[in-house]
């Protein structure tokens, strides 16, 4: 068997519109087609005896036991990987179901299509799988545990820690979108101009003098001391010298910690001895230059959780130990507390597995004990020197019994310290008291406090505390979103992307949008290149100065890796025609209008989904929809749109030379046809239904007619606002209109658009497309011999998989086929092309250029207009 491809989904899909993290990989069975799991001996009982867990997964049958009774029955081996990848993931602590294995539409050729929780661990699965279950089939042994390992590894390494994921998690349950901004705990909540970040548990509110002075203890201190808060004595040092005056104006026992360090590294507790202050003081500098010796303060560890000001949670903290039973060695206690099923590697369950290193032996050393030592019944031994959950600790939630003066002193601390989030540390015999009375004192108080020991706490009350956090970076149901136009279809989504961005920049919005020729924040184009894809779109709504987004959506980036977003505002599709097809396992129109079709199904349900009503698969589109549809045609009698009309709908149509919206049967008429610079006059009808998209899109977004109509009359077709969209160029004695046409239905487009056009020879330049079917190359040439009275067939600059010779030949066939006399000369370079053709060009030609690299082609015409201006251009009479 042989991986072809391997692809990560990561928004809605072909695949999916809800499940966005899928991986989908194209598998080839070779051989193995002709083997399902029934011809294969002993392949079942090797697979039940692998993963006996399986039994769980139901299948199509519905029912416990449903994959293994297929597999009984006889079933594809790409059936069969979908189903390891799914359980080996469970397997390493990722527990999802998601899965399909559907024809690729070549004999043997499979997408297995299965849902993953980390991107990395789901490519890891997907490659694995396949080893798998070439092992059963081969009767070989295979390391299991070893994947499994390796697949907790990946997670741990790129999960978001449990602090950062609640807070997205939370988010994402209010309908606020994010992004991940790197490959730490970086992430962005909500779009453009409207986002708030988050690292950890610092957001963009934090304080940066807050983190500052909290990352600095003995300010932390002197403040609090100022404030007259509990703080146990203590003195900063930076000098081995200074560590016995240090010892004795503190007094044993004490704590020696690094000034500025983290996560209870360096830290060294209950010193009892000079001696041991030594080695304290040299495990502090090792973190940090300045070194706190401060009074060991006895009691339990307790963490404070405050958020905006208001106490939110409370822990006690105990690090990890074991407890004697008279008759187990340390080792046996420790291996017993990590069989339970709430403990996991890193931070998969609420408590993790406490590890045996260096330190750990060193503690049990000190206390005079060893591995091998049996603990007396009921006597307790520390294993770490910190509370911390990441090292095996408990946490026990004490929220609700702390006493009032507590509360107020933490909400107190998080002002003197200016911190929004802050977590501080407390030592006390009794936190039912206040600590005045028990001798208690803050320990710290730490920026980024960690949520896990209050969201899953080993005992007590568990506490959503990303909650407050939410609120109040999103006050009063706030999404944090900016409206998102997102266009897709065969062919105009450019051209109406385009115009739709500039309807909204005339409105006031600063917008960003995408299309296939880059990417433009406001009207500075920031990225080249066919930008259609979900890294453009992120790349928009990622932008700190963008307040309105319209994204232009092509297949591919769809089928590369879903859209780059989960939901839009409206949702466009201009048309769907044969295009591409035959590559990514699309091999149909019904195919391909389901890749579209995602747009619309993306809309929010106060949105809109806006649909050609004269195109048969886009019209039916609607039918699985759950936002609001409107509707635009060229006819305003067709009966969809009378249909929408008395349903009070909202519709646009071309009616008595006037693009209109309709409001039921109410008419708005926006402009005259023959007034909007786009449509020539009316004659470039296909603008016309580009120009019925856009200002349906704005009203439904809330722009006026007013502003419409002056968006429509200041939106030019030329170089700079429509690059490579009917760009015609008036030359003294011929034309050149440039264009993308590059599929069948584009060249039509253009060929009704040149009829209304006067020439007195028509002579198209044309290119055979590397990833289009021979039909479909062959239907452009009979297209092109319909359009032109000559044809110059040059060849792209990118051949996407054929040979010159081959494109050329189809284009030719195609040419052939409707009019073996057509006048057709070969010349394979752009350039030379359209030299050939400006150089033999008779008077009052049109030189239609079809072009797929426009900023090239667009060049070389002003050069040519450059050399007209200065008397440089010759030409045949």
């Amino acid at each position: 068997m042989k991986i072809i491809d391997i692809n990560a989904m990561r928004g809605p899909n072909y695949w999916s519109v809800r499940r966005h993290k899928l991986i989908v990989m194209v598998l080839d069975l070779e051989a193995m087609e002709a083997y399902p799991t029934n011809k294969v001996p002993g392949f079942s009982d090797r697979l039940k005896a692998m993963f006996p867990s399986m039994y769980a997964h139901r299948c199509s049958e519905g029912c416990e036991g449903g994959f293994f009774m297929r597999v009984d029955e006889g079933t594809w081996m790409g059936h069969v990987i979908e189903h390891i990848a799914l359980e080996i993931q469970s397997l390493a602590g990722m527990d999802t179901g998601f899965g399909r294995t559907r024809g690729y539409g070549e004999e043997g050729v499979y997408n297995v299509v299965f849902s993953y929780i980390e991107e990395s661990v789901g490519r890891y699965a997907a490659e694995v799988s396949v080893k798998i279950c070439e092992a059963l089939i081969a009767a070989k042994e295979y390391d299991l545990d070893y994947d499994i390992q390796h697949m907790r590894e990946l997670r741990e390494s790129e999960r978001l820690g449990p602090s950062t994921g609640s807070i997205v998690e939370e988010a994402d349950s209010r309908g606020i979108p994010w992004i991940r901004l790197n490959k730490y705990s970086l992430c962005q909540l909500g779009y453009g101009a409207n986002q708030k970040r988050i690292q950890a548990t610092v957001t963009s509110e934090t304080s940066s003098i807050g983190v500052e002075l909290a990352c600095d203890k003995e300010d932390t201190k002197y403040l609090l001391e100022q404030a007259e808060v509990e703080v146990p004595r203590g003195d900063i040092i930076s000098k081995e010298s200074s560590l016995e005056d240090a010892c004795r104006y503190v007094g044993f026992p004490l704590v020696i910690k690094p000034i500025d360090g983290n996560h209870g590294r360096g830290i060294t507790v209950d010193v009892q001895n000079y001696e041991d202050a030594l080695v304290g003081f040299h495990a502090a500098r090792e973190v940090s230059r300045r070194v706190i010796v401060e009074k060991y303060i006895t009691g339990e560890d307790y963490r404070l959780l405050v958020i905006n000001n208001r106490l939110v949670a409370a822990a006690k903290r105990t690090p990890a130990h074991v407890v004697g039973d008279g008759e187990s060695t340390v080792e046996q206690l420790i291996d017993r507390i990590n069989r339970d099923p709430r403990r996991g590697y890193g931070h998969e369950k609420e408590l993790t597995q406490i590890t045996i290193n260096d330190l750990t032996k060193t503690i049990i050393a000190d206390a005079g004990y060893a591995l091998d030592s049996v603990l007396e019944k009921d006597e307790k031994l520390i294993l770490k020197d910190t509370a911390n959950l990441s090292t095996g600790g408990t946490a026990e939630d004490v929220t609700d019994i702390l006493h009032p003066a507590n509360v107020s002193m933490a909400e107190r601390i998080s002002k003197i310290i200016d911190l929004d989030i802050c977590g501080i540390d407390v030592m006390t015999t009794d936190i039912t008291q206040p600590l005045s009375e028990t001798g208690g004192a803050i320990l710290e108080v730490n920026a980024g406090p960690g949520f896990r020991m209050h969201l899953a706490p080993t005992t007590g009350l568990p506490r959503n505390v990303a909650a407050p956090v939410i609120d109040k970076l999103f006050p009063q149901g706030n999404t944090g979103r900016i409206p998102i136009v997102a266009i897709t279809g065969t062919n105009g989504k450019t051209t109406t992307s385009r115009l739709i961005a500039h309807i909204a920049k005339m409105k006031g919005y600063r917008v960003g949008y995408t299309t296939s020729d880059g990417v433009y924040i406001q009207n500075r184009l920031l990225m080249k290149g066919d930008c259609t894809g979900p890294s453009s779109a992120e790349f928009v709504l990622k932008d700190p100065t963008v307040n309105f987004a319209v994204l232009e959506c092509a297949r591919g980036g769809l089928l590369r890796a879903g859209l780059g977003f989960s939901h839009c505002d409206v949702g466009i599709v201009t048309n769907v025609a044969a295009d591409h097809l035959g590559l990514k396992g699309i091999h149909t129109v019904g195919q391909l209008a389901k890749v579209k079709g995602v747009i619309p199904e993306t809309v929010l349900p106060s949105g809109y989904a806006i649909l050609n009503a004269d195109d048969d698969l886009v019209y039916d589109m609607r039918r699985s929809l759950e936002c609001n549809v409107a509707l635009f045609s060229m006819d305003e009698e067709n009966p969809r749109i009378k249909a929408m009309q008395r349903l009070n709908g909202v519709t646009a149509v071309f009616e008595n030379g006037y693009v209109t919206i309709c409001r039921g049967q109410w008419k708005m008429r926006i402009m005259k046809v023959e007034n909007i610079p786009l449509t020539y006059g009316g004659k470039a009808t296909f603008m016309i239904q580009n120009v019925l998209a856009a200002i349906l899109a704005a009203h439904v977004q809330g722009i006026s007619i007013e502003d419409m109509k002056a968006a429509l009359e200041t939106f030019i077709p030329s170089a700079s606002q429509t690059p490579g969209r009917l760009n015609l160029f008036e030359f003294n004695d011929f034309s050149i209109l440039l264009d993308y046409a590059h599929n069948p239905a584009g060249m039509r487009a253009l060929h009704k658009f040149m009829d209304n056009l006067n020439a007195t020879v028509k002579v198209g330049i044309i290119a055979g497309i590397g990833d289009r079917r021979v039909e479909d190359n062959n239907e452009m040439g009979s297209i092109a011999a319909d359009m032109f009275d000559e044809i110059i067939i040059r060849q792209d600059k990118h051949l996407r998989g054929k040979t010159e010779e081959e494109l050329i030949k189809m284009l030719d066939d195609g040419i052939k086929m409707r009019d073996p006399n057509k006048k057709t000369t070969i010349i394979p370079s752009e350039k030379e092309a359209i030299t050939y053709a400006v150089k033999n060009a008779v008077k009052g030609s049109l030189i239609v250029l079809c072009s797929d690299v426009i900023p090239d082609a667009l060049q070389l015409v002003q050069e040519l207009k450059d050399k007209e201006a200065k008397g440089e251009l010759m030409f045949s009479e």
